[in-house]
């Protein structure tokens, strides 16, 4: 899914937390249907119900925070957090920074949405959430990248006619695309390689304990029973 674009030495930052007696799970809480706040103001969706199960398998106590996307991995850095499982992608970009788990989706297609079915995206103005791989796609093309700090803004930004179209992952951009009148526009773009948590370099221990219990989810088919529960493309 979403690719930070690394570029500040303050990324370099570790903090060796390692296996705190509670481990603290970060996400952004507004990227449905991988994480979001229910009307009750708890995180909810697809990865709020793996989380819970990786961490019971792993028999660990878990608590939830929720970041801001544009500094969620500084924020583990610094350790206000154990691990991020937010619908990042998996980068070579980011595996500079920090280390991942092996994926618990495979890469699931990014997609255009607009007014018009007559946009070209490669000449048009497109709107992307800051610092995701769909970001740095648009800005690799002829297109004017217009980027906003939340995916909702983004989409905004279509219907008020300031951008011609917006690239996201197309599993947000389907209820969106149903319940409006924006369309998909285009062919879909495989970017990254799957969804994965990030963990600090120093903490390989746990992230060996949450590989386990992702392949353990995949061995036993319970992975994609909540990938098609959230309608999720990218299962095993």
């Amino acid at each position: 899914m979403k690719s930070l674009i690394l570029g500040t030495a303050a990324l370099a930052l570790t903090a060796g937390i390692a296996m705190a007696d509670t481990v603290r799970l970060g996400t952004e809480g507004a990227y449905p249907p991988y994480n979001f706040l229910n009307d009750d103001g708890q995180v909810d969706g697809f990865e709020r119900e793996l989380g819970d199960e990786l961490c019971k398998r792993a028999e660990l106590d878990c608590e939830w925070v929720t970041n801001d996307w544009d500094s969620i991995i500084p924020n583990l850095l610094s350790g206000n957090y154990d691990t991020i499982i937010a619908g990042m992608s998996i980068t070579a970009e980011r595996k500079e920074v920090v280390n991942f788990t092996t994926g618990y989706t495979r890469p699931s297609p990014s997609a255009y949405a607009a007014m018009s079915a007559d946009v070209d995206v490669n000449s048009a103005v497109v709107a992307a959430q800051a610092s995701t791989i769909q970001a740095a796609h648009v800005a690799s093309t002829g297109a004017t990248l217009v980027e906003f700090p939340t995916p909702d803004e983004t989409v905004a930004a279509v219907k008020a006619g300031e951008v011609d179209a917006v690239m996201a992952d197309k599993d947000f951009l389907i209820p969106i695309v149903g319940e409006t009148e924006m369309e998909f526009v285009a062919d879909d773009v495989l970017l990254g390689d799957g969804i994965g948590m990030a963990f600090r370099k120093s903490d390989d221990e746990l992230r060996g304990k949450f590989d386990v219990a992702i392949e353990s989810m995949k061995a036993d088919g319970s992975l994609n029973a909540l990938l098609e529960k959230w309608e999720i493309e990218g299962q095993f």
